[in-house]
């Protein structure tokens, strides 16, 4: 299904049937770039021409295809949009490898994926069966990529980094709107920590202290609600003005919630998947990933404030203080 809905100077292309959290949303951007074209299937790349025929776009005029993150349901068309269009694909720098790299990078990124899951005490069995799952998208192997900083402006559109979901989200501005990708979303919480586990790995930018994922995400989602824009996001249609409070309040409950099943574990100490089955039952495939990523940043935040100790690191195993 396709539907078109405008403001400012933004039209938006619904691209497939939606998803957990909404329809995919694809912006065209002052007729001359477009934010998130979809996922690289047929049906969406239907769904997306469709839509340029609806708001009277001609493809071929694009100048850029700018992309929020690298997760393949929003990066996906880029590619081949942008060979068609011979236009450029921009997005935030710390992102960027994963597209412009793909083949090498998702090598990478698999061995990550097992090694953070398995120091965060996911199973062998599970780590194995969600590796195996993780199936490799019609991606090109390589493909040019312009790397975007905090304030850089393409195509008039000013790229505003909101990192947090995954490390290189950005969001992007223009007159009056701001489309904010998966970092606010309508009816579904982003995943912090399993949507991307370099956030997991990686260190604080000029620190020795290790990324808080869940501290960065709500530093992102705080910049965004000062900002005077209306927030349009990567999937559905439209974002209640009370939503980033709802987003907060969530967290506020989930790090409760792990404190007071690290307080009444039998051992008194859990691994963070153990508070991940506690927290969200039984998991399995991506969700296992998913799962214990959400785990783990809640622990990693709970930790920076002294409300929890890691008292091993491999696999990792927290207690309450």
């Amino acid at each position: 299904m396709t539907g078109v809905e405008t403001a400012a100077s933004v039209d938006r292309i619904a691209i497939g049937d939606g998803s957990p959290e909404g329809t995919n949303s694809a912006y065209v951007v002052a007729d001359r770039a477009i934010v998130d074209p979809g996922p690289p299937t047929d049906d969406a790349w239907a769904d997306l021409r469709e839509g340029f025929d609806r708001v009277g776009v001609d493809p071929t005029d694009l100048e850029y295809v700018l992309v929020t993150h690298w997760h393949v349901d929003h990066a996906g068309l880029g590619p081949r949009l942008a060979r068609t269009a011979d236009a450029t694909i921009a997005m935030g720098a710390s992102d960027a490898p994963l597209v412009a790299d793909y083949a090498v990078e998702r090598e990478r990124r698999l061995e990550r994926d097992a090694e953070t899951m398995r120091r965060l005490g996911v199973p062998d069995t599970i780590v194995d069966d969600v590796i195996e799952e993780d199936t490799p998208s019609s991606m090109p192997d390589a493909v040019p990529v312009e790397r975007l900083a905090d304030g850089d402006t393409v195509a008039g559109i000013e790229a505003l980094s909101t990192p947090g979901h995954t490390l290189g989200h950005t969001a992007y501005a223009i007159d009056d709107v701001l489309l904010v990708g998966d970092a606010v979303l309508p009816t579904y919480t982003p995943n912090v920590g399993g949507s991307d586990t370099r956030t997991l790995s990686a260190q604080r930018e000029g620190a020795s202290a290790e990324y808080d994922p869940l501290a960065t995400f709500c530093e992102t989602i705080d910049r965004l609600a000062g900002r005077p824009e209306t927030l349009l996001p990567g999937h559905g249609t439209s974002l209640e003005t009370d939503r980033i409070d709802e987003i907060r309040a969530h967290h506020r409950e989930r790090s409760a919630r792990a404190r007071s099943s690290l307080e009444a574990a039998g051992s008194g100490t859990m691994t963070p998947w153990e508070l991940a089955r506690d927290l969200f039952g039984d998991l399995a495939g991506i969700h296992a990933k998913f799962g214990v990523g959400e785990a783990a940043a809640h622990l990693r935040t709970l930790e920076r404030d002294g409300r929890v100790e890691r008292v091993t690191t491999d696999p990792e195993r927290y207690e309450r203080r």
